[in-house]
Formats: C-alpha cells, structure tokens, sequence
C-alpha cells in the first residue's frame, strides 16, 4: 500500500479536502519559496556509523521525545553540540493520520532537520502504521511510544499500557515495517521502525518484551530504567537495561537521568548500551553532549533566533530559556524572569543581563509544515 492509497491522507478530520502535492513541503502562507526536503538518511545507518566510530565517541547521543519541547528550533540547537539523532515530541497515530490540522502542526521540519524520528502513540497496528508511511518521506524513521506513564495515555490504551500488551507490540511493529518496506532512504537503506520502552518490576518481562520486538524486526529499543509507576525523582535501574542489552541483538538506548557528558560516558560503560537518550538534561544544558557543563551563551543565542524566526510562542519560547539560563540565575532573577510575559520583554531582559542583543538579528525563514 502507498500513501496515495490511504483513503484519509487527502482530508483533515472535518473532511475539508487537502491540496494535493507532490512530495515538497507546503509554505507557510505568504512564503512562496519553499524548498523540497532531500530525501532523508536512514536513521540506523547513521547509528552504525557511529557505533563504528574509530577515532571518537564510539556511542548515539539522542534528544528524547518531549512534549512541548523537542520541536525544529530545539531539535536543530542540540544537533550543533554533538546531538546524533533528535526525536519529535509524541504524536497520537490516529489523530495524524486523520487530521490535516496535525500533520500541519505536530511535525514541522526543514533540510535541516536530520536525522528526525517521529514518534508516535497508537493503540492499533493500523494506526501505527498508515501514520507511519504518511511521515516516511520527511523522517529518518519512526518510533512507538511505550512509556508515557500519565493517566490519560493508559486509560486511551497508548504509551506504558502497552508494557503489558506484548503481542500487541509485536504486531504493531510488523505491520509498521511491512506497510513502509517499500519506502528507501537516500542511502539505500530500509525505513526503520523503533520502540521505546519502560522497565517491569518483573525484569523478565521486560526481557521477552524486547525479545518480541526483535522477533518481528524492530530496528532498536530505548529502555527508560523505571516502572511506569515510579516518579523522575526515583534512581533509575540500569541494571535492568544492562539485562536487555544483553538478551537481544539490535542496539539498545538508555534513558533516565544523563545530565552530564560524564553520566553518558559512565552509563554506557556501566551498561554496555549503544547509545543514551537525555530529555531533561537536554532542557537544562543542549550542548551537555558536547561536554559544557552548563549552557553556552552561543547556544542561548542560537535558540532565540531560530525560536523567533520558525514563529515558536512565547510560552514554550519562555520555558526553553528558564531550562537554559536557570542554574545562572539567583532566586530573584529568576522570579524577575518568570513575570516577563512577551518575547519583546525576554529579549530585553537578555541584553541587560546576559549582554545579548538581537535589535538588528537576521531571524531564519520560517520552517515548513509537513503536510501529507
């Protein structure tokens, strides 16, 4: 089946008719320049190049799926410091694959933007899978959210729910790689299709969970150390991703707790994973990977002009800077910062503090919305 097969792909969830298009990105209204995204690497090729790395890190860097947070500004930021591979936030399956309004808004990219792994919520194969091929010409592959705890994940069957829905998995992943088996990357490779998993208290679990994915051709696994059930603030098990990693084949990710280019290096020696993912880490220091200990004045700098430039809202704009500029400031500064309620105001307040002026800054072009 192709994209032009899906009988959804062409109407938004109120049935208004989508223009058809020919594999470009649409412009922004207004903008009428818009360039074609290059068809994009696959994403495990670039993961075994790094895992062949002879003169350097010999392991992935990746930027976790945050909602709200790991969007294009974001995501092209971490990638300056030494940032391998950047997911989107999570994406719910059949809303994407229905709604124009999503596949205008959820996932916006550029040429810039690569690799990208567009992470997805599903609670049916199918699902999964159209939304999939839908994003395949933009992304380098794609992943099934496993993890998400939150009560309204579970209780619509996405995310940690599927911990105990094995065969459930299974399927998803089969009928993924089957629907996109015919899409090619720019080097020739295969569309990968990934998961990202919590743990069990049960380790075995966990285990024969990960060894069904494998079983159906799942192309890597991210094990977040906790149990759906345990908060952020709970030490995170790598014993237990150690046990996956040496009980399957494909590489395998650790997530919880890398805050430091230190505790990369430390989990992945203690670990023997190929990679380590970073979400809050990330939020508080983008160039961690790169081995600031705190975030550089550049990236700051860096941040706001593509922020403004690709049109983010004062709201994840703001919040983006208090991550960066936090452990910079006093309880009184940060109180100051937190009453700014424009963007005007934020930039105002980095010159007088931080010494950065944007009055004659060149802001990017707006970013292209993947429309499909």
């Amino acid at each position: 089946m192709s994209i032009e097969d899906l009988p959804y792909s062409r109407a938004d969830v109120n049935g208004d008719a989508v223009d058809e298009h020919d594999g470009a990105i649409q412009p922004d209204v207004g903008n009428e320049d818009a360039e074609c995204i290059p068809p994009r690497r696959s994403a495990l090729r670039i993961i075994d190049d790094r895992l062949a790395n002879k003169d350097g890190r010999k392991y992935v860097t990746i930027c976790a799926p945050m909602v709200r947070y790991s969007k294009l500004p974001f995501r092209e930021i971490v990638r300056k410091y030494e940032t391998d591979v950047c997911y989107t936030p999570m994406i719910l399956a059949g809303v994407y694959k229905h709604s124009h309004v999503s596949r205008s808004f959820e996932f916006r990219t550029n040429r810039n933007d690569d690799p990208v792994i567009v992470q997805f919520a599903a609670s049916s194969p199918s699902d999964l899978a159209d939304a999939s091929l839908l994003a395949s010409p933009y992304a380098s592959g794609v992943d099934l959210n496993c993890g998400c705890p939150q009560k309204w994940a579970i209780q619509e069957k996405l995310g940690s729910f599927m911990m105990e829905h094995p065969e459930m998995v299974q399927e998803m992943v089969r009928q993924t790689k089957e629907r996109t088996a015919g899409v090619r990357m720019a080097d020739g490779d295969h569309f990968p299709v990934s998961i990202k998993i919590r743990i069990h208290n049960d380790l075995k679990k966990t285990v024969e969970f990960a060894r069904r994915a494998e079983k159906v051709g799942v192309d890597w696994i991210t094990v977040h150390g906790r149990t759906r059930r345990q908060r952020n603030t709970e030490p995170v098990d790598y014993e237990a991703i150690k046990l996956v990693k040496e009980n399957i084949n494909v590489p395998v990710f650790a997530n919880g707790d890398i805050y430091t280019r230190q505790d990369a290096d430390s989990v992945v020696e203690r670990t023997g994973v190929d990679g380590v993912m970073s979400a809050r880490g990330l939020l508080e220091n983008p160039a961690l990977f790169a081995g600031h200990q705190f975030t550089p004045l550049s990236a700051v700098e860096d941040y706001v002009r593509l922020a403004i430039g690709y049109g983010t809202n004062h709201f994840i704009f703001h919040h983006h800077l208090m991550y960066m500029l936090g452990k910079s400031m006093n309880n009184s500064e940060k109180k100051m910062f937190n009453c700014l309620t424009s963007i005007p105001a934020v930039l105002d307040y980095l010159e007088d503090h931080y010494g950065l002026a944007f009055g004659n800054a060149t802001f990017p072009r707006p970013y292209r919305s993947v429309l499909t």
